[in-house]
């Protein structure tokens, strides 16, 4: 929880979502609404989403479980998106990098010792 930012280049509007994942902004919402993706509305305007979030042209399939598990743990959307891109010292990366690697049980193990 780090209150840092990244570079606004990494960020996605919804409509850049949409583009990205070549789905209407309708089903962009359901997946925000479910979980698939979260947002942030720090950087003023509508929502925005790390582009970390999206491989290969859709969502990352083991960001949903893990976003479950931070707000388990009392995590906002906000509070979880900066833990996901921020390095963490018992993962050696940004959870949002190893969950890209294939590491979601490490990750959601740290992550379930947050709460």
């Amino acid at each position: 929880m780090t209150g840092d930012i990244p570079p606004s280049d990494q960020w996605l509007t919804l409509p850049d979502v949409s583009d990205a994942l070549g789905e209407p902004l309708g089903r962009v919402r359901r997946l925000l609404d479910e979980r698939h993706l979260i947002a942030s509305r720090r950087h003023g305007g509508g929502p925005r989403v790390p582009a970390a979030f999206i491989v290969d042209g859709r969502p990352l399939a083991s960001l949903r479980g893990t976003v479950f598990v931070l707000h388990d743990a009392g995590f906002s959307d906000d509070e979880a998106i900066d833990w996901l891109l921020a390095p963490d010292e018992s993962i050696g990366v940004a959870p949002i990098d190893a969950l890209r690697e294939g590491r979601k049980s490490e990750v959601r193990r740290v992550a379930q010792t947050l709460a």
